[in-house]
């Protein structure tokens, strides 16, 4: 079984989603949040590979959740403290101690969908890590069976080296990489096209 980490930003007007406040303003730049929060969630329980994990800022009983009715049977954590690197390590480490194979996704990539999920599950069956980039230059998916402290530390956050220092750095370590299909995220009011094009009903 493959256990799917989502990290997500409460849906608050002017806490989530911040940059596409100017095209949307800031509620419907919330709304938008918590459509692709909810679509995250449909798609990684679907998948059906394993356990599903919503890590959430801020805590789950602050009252940036209230109201929002997050689906029976998945599991619910917290980021914790750090830049977005330590809060993926602390998450992925407490999950690879607990467990098998871990998925790593955000909410913000408008083609993650269960047949994806399914494919990196599979994919890590055959390799130690499967990694997913965006346009952008981050990352959508990161797969991992085996934790190194090295793919979340001192990364060039919220830039276009993203995916190419962390795939640089699983083959630094060795380790058998897939590297999926290009992903599209929606950052930016240019990248909301995108987001229209491929979203389900």
């Amino acid at each position: 079984m493959t256990r799917i980490i989502i990290f997500a930003k409460a849906p608050l007007p002017g806490f989530a989603k911040t940059r596409l406040i100017p095209a949307l303003g800031a509620k419907g730049a919330a709304e938008l949040a918590q459509q692709m929060l909810f679509n995250t969630l449909r798609e990684a329980i679907a998948a059906k590979i394993g356990a599903v994990e919503l890590c959430v800022a801020p805590a789950i009983h602050d009252p940036a959740w209230r109201g929002i009715q997050l689906p029976a049977g998945i599991e619910i954590s917290e980021q914790g403290e750090g830049d977005l690197g330590a809060r993926l390590a602390l998450a992925a480490e407490r999950a690879l101690a607990d467990a098998g194979p871990v998925l790593l996704i955000g909410t913000d990539c408008v083609e993650m969908s269960a047949g994806l999920l399914r494919e990196a599950a599979l994919a890590l069956q055959t390799h130690d890590a499967v990694i997913y980039g965006t346009v952008d230059g981050g990352y959508a998916l990161l797969g991992i069976k085996r934790f190194a402290s090295f793919l979340f530390s001192d990364m060039p956050w919220s830039t276009d080296a993203v995916f190419g220092t962390t795939l640089a750095r699983i083959e630094q370590l060795g380790w058998p990489v897939h590297v999926g299909q290009l992903l599209h995220d929606v950052d930016e009011p240019q990248d909301l096209p995108a987001f229209f094009s491929y979203i389900r009903p």
